[in-house]
């Protein structure tokens, strides 16, 4: 099978994105997209995602991380928003459909600002913060990032009894002050460190505002491996709204590949 596809990377996470059909989606199996986001042996990526068009909204994101499970990721959304952009399947201001539900987005050049989905539940102890923005996260707060190993501590708790089923992702930051942290994120499905995490990124801000208890908008940024992001939203005390992930999505490559010589 050929595959027509291109690379994009959001702050250092990068993915594969291509066009399908509703029939096509079969397709991609496991082993296949396993071995499409090989860095040795294949294109290489954090993700898979294929983008079907659809007459209920712009288009429906189908993402996958590169072991094949299936994910919510806001870096990938935002990616795919522009890609849909690009492609003229969708405005510069997008509904489209992933994992976790339908999600809105605008583009401004290279610039995405994606609408996340209402954050109600958390839980807090002390220096650690869990919870879910279409992916769950748990978060622990430093005083600084040099001292930690994140793909040791990463994986001492994603594998620990209580997440090795399921899976969950794991960040540490740091803040440098009241609305600036800088993080670290070990994501399950990837199974080691990225480069950047979306709604790693949207987590640890939130992480940030329930610590700091203050009512009403608030405006984050979140200095990852690769770059920045921004998160900013609403928070009442009980509910998180109006959340939005920004960041930049950049084209890389266009390429072509055999799936059969993989």
């Amino acid at each position: 099978m050929q595959l027509s596809f291109q690379k994009y990377q959001g702050t250092g996470n990068d993915f594969i994105i291509l066009t399908i059909d509703s029939q096509q989606l079969s397709l991609f199996t496991n082993e296949l997209i396993q071995k499409l986001c090989d860095r040795k042996f294949g294109i290489g990526a954090d993700g898979l995602i294929l983008i079907e068009p659809s007459d209920k909204v712009d288009f429906i994101m189908h993402y996958f991380n590169s072991d094949g499970s299936i994910s919510f990721c806001g870096n990938g959304a935002r990616c795919a928003v522009h890609y849909a952009f690009q492609h003229k399947m969708a405005s510069n201001n997008t509904t489209f459909i992933a994992s976790d539900g339908e999600h809105s987005a605008s583009v401004n050049g290279d610039e995405i600002a994606l609408k996340m989905n209402d954050v109600i539940s958390w839980s807090k102890a002390n220096d650690i913060t869990i919870l879910n923005t279409g992916s769950p996260h748990f978060m622990k707060k430093v005083a600084s990032l040099e001292t930690v190993d994140i793909f040791e501590y990463g994986q001492s708790i994603r594998y620990s009894d209580e997440y090795k089923q399921e899976g969950i992702n794991v960040n540490v930051y740091s803040c440098k002050n009241d609305n600036t942290a800088d993080m670290l994120t070990y994501e399950r499905g990837v199974e080691n460190e990225t480069l950047s995490c979306g709604t790693g990124a949207t987590a640890v801000a939130l992480a940030m505002v329930i610590e700091q208890n203050r009512a009403g908008s608030f405006e984050k940024l979140l200095n990852v491996r690769g770059g920045k992001l921004k998160v900013k939203g609403n928070y009442n005390k009980s509910k998180f709204s109006s959340i939005y992930l920004i960041g930049p999505a950049t084209f890389v490559f266009d390429g072509n590949i055999e799936t059969g010589r993989l």
